[in-house]
């Protein structure tokens, strides 16, 4: 009878070793604890439990139901690359976690190796603070480490160890796409807005400075001749009303001839001494 129990043991063992790779089943295993049914949920959908089922030695850091919000918000793409950085290549629990020296170290996480990380996005900073409560954070510099360890939910040495931490680990710049640096449409169509109507007062400018006005001929008048114009008075009526052809109008004439009187009177009173001269010269012939 004896016998029996370790021939079933042996041939579990020997199973074991004829599939590695069915080491274990993520989706299987968080199913087993109703706290993670949205983790897990979001594993099945974004296809990562297949690859974490592909792996022989992986440490899952999970979130329960109440912190998972963070990540089911976000678009699905994204959601990937998130639960990705949870996921550590490599078997940690609780002991070997403690023993690490330093207290710190960077450890490598599934998204890491998609090769979509940047920098540091795809490796986790891990450290052991002076108080021993353990702490994860993105590596990306200047991010905080605000996702603390709660407990270690199963773990199967050392193939897969899964713990529970207080929130999700979400990297910097972990949504950014190729095009979030495009400016929206409306800022095209706005920002040349200006521009025609500034040149268009300007040219509307230009236009009324270089306009021939009536004194365009004069040299004096230049760019201001508009200025000088004769306003609509000039224009209106009374320029060619019987004031136009009166007395008034005809004042430059009457001055030109009084600056010719001087000429004029000159030339009478020769007129004027000849005549006398030939009457002096017929009474004195006779």
């Amino acid at each position: 009878m004896a016998s029996r129990p370790a021939a079933i043991a042996l041939l579990l063992v020997l199973v074991g070793l004829a599939s590695p790779a069915a080491a274990f089943n993520i989706t299987r295993l968080l199913g087993e604890f109703s706290d993670f049914s949205t983790f897990n949920s979001l594993l099945s959908q974004t296809k990562l439990a297949e690859e974490i089922n592909r792996r022989q030695t992986i440490t899952v850091l999970a979130v329960d139901n109440g912190a998972a919000g963070g990540i089911s918000s976000l678009p699905s793409d994204v959601q990937r690359k998130v639960l990705s950085m949870h996921v550590v290549l490599d078997y940690y629990d609780t002991a070997k976690l403690g023993a690490i020296k330093n207290h710190t170290t960077l450890l490598t996480t599934m998204f890491q190796s998609s090769g979509k990380a940047t920098d540091r996005m795809g490796f986790l900073n891990f450290t052991k603070r002076s108080d021993g409560v353990m702490v994860f954070g993105s590596a990306q510099p200047g991010t905080p480490k605000n996702s603390q360890m709660v407990k270690s939910v199963a773990s199967r040495p050392y193939n897969i160890s899964v713990l529970q931490v207080s929130a999700p680990i979400v990297p910097p710049g972990v949504g950014d796409s190729a095009d979030s640096g495009a400016p929206p449409p409306h800022n095209k169509a706005t920002a040349p807005a200006p521009a025609p109507s500034t040149k268009g007062k300007k040219g509307a400018k230009d236009a009324e400075a270089s306009a021939p006005g009536p004194s365009s001929d004069d040299d004096d008048t230049g760019a201001d001749a508009p200025a000088d114009a004769p306003g609509p008075a000039a224009d209106g009526p009374t320029a060619d009303g019987p004031t136009a052809d009166g007395p008034a109008a005809d004042a430059p004439a009457s001055s030109d001839h009084a600056a010719d009187a001087p000429e004029g009177s000159t030339a009478g009173r020769v007129v004027a001494g000849a005549g006398l001269g030939i009457v002096a010269l017929l009474m004195t012939i006779i």
